[in-house]
């Protein structure tokens, strides 16, 4: 499927089970601005950002489950959890050290002026923010199959579909980026869920009803 076809499909399935994603993206958004102002006051607290890798697996899932079937409940928020939390702690710890990773790399080069470097450690690090959004959305998926070999396909998707994979990728790295420049809540509430949305229906099997 096309990336704007994708971007589309999720738009109207986002439109019409907003108020059931928007709950399971709110609690995701609860986790992520807890774990901010825990490390704000004890930096040690940093490792309570490992739990919005579950809670972004039942997102995910619940983006999976609404492509194949056409249908969702709140129940599958629920399954998902219960499904796939251990693959959402791996996979967020992942997330999670390549974003600690890219920005201090980015700090350290910046303050020593070597901003191609710095530059560059940005590029990388949204091409395999770019790579991990493929990655999370076959691992669940696809639960049943090993991280590893899914990770193996994940790269092959990427290599084989560079240039739609990209602009994916891109386009809604600016509609999360338009989220936190409106305000924080749309971003924590709206924009990560259409994201996994897009990514479901650009790589899954589309439903009889996907036409655009």
């Amino acid at each position: 499927m096309r990336p704007r076809d994708a971007m589309w499909l999720a738009l109207r399935d986002f439109y019409a089970n907003s108020w059931r994603l928007l709950s399971v993206n709110a609690a995701l958004g609860v986790v992520l601005v807890a774990s901010f102002l825990a490390t704000v006051a004890v930096p040690a607290a940093a490792i309570v950002v490992l739990a919005a890798g579950p809670v972004t697996a039942a997102l995910a899932h619940c983006a999976v489950t609404l492509v194949r079937t056409g249908n969702l409940a709140l129940t599958d928020a629920w399954e998902g959890l219960r499904l796939h939390w251990r693959r959402g702690l791996a996979l967020g710890a992942a997330g999670t050290a390549l974003l600690l990773l890219g920005f201090l790399a980015v700090r350290t080069y910046a303050s020593a002026s070597l901003w191609p470097l710095a530059m560059l450690t940005v590029y990388v690090v949204v091409l395999l923010g770019i790579y991990q959004l493929v990655l999370w959305t076959l691992a669940i998926a696809e639960a049943e199959r090993p991280l590893r070999s899914l990770a193996r396909e994940a790269l092959l998707v990427v290599g084989q579909r560079p240039g739609s994979v990209l602009m994916l990728g891109l386009a809604l790295l600016l509609v999360n980026a338009v989220g936190v420049a409106a305000a924080v809540m749309p971003f924590l509430t709206l924009t990560v869920a259409y994201t996994f949305l897009a990514a479901a229906h650009f790589l899954l099997e589309p439903t009889s009803e996907d036409t655009v």
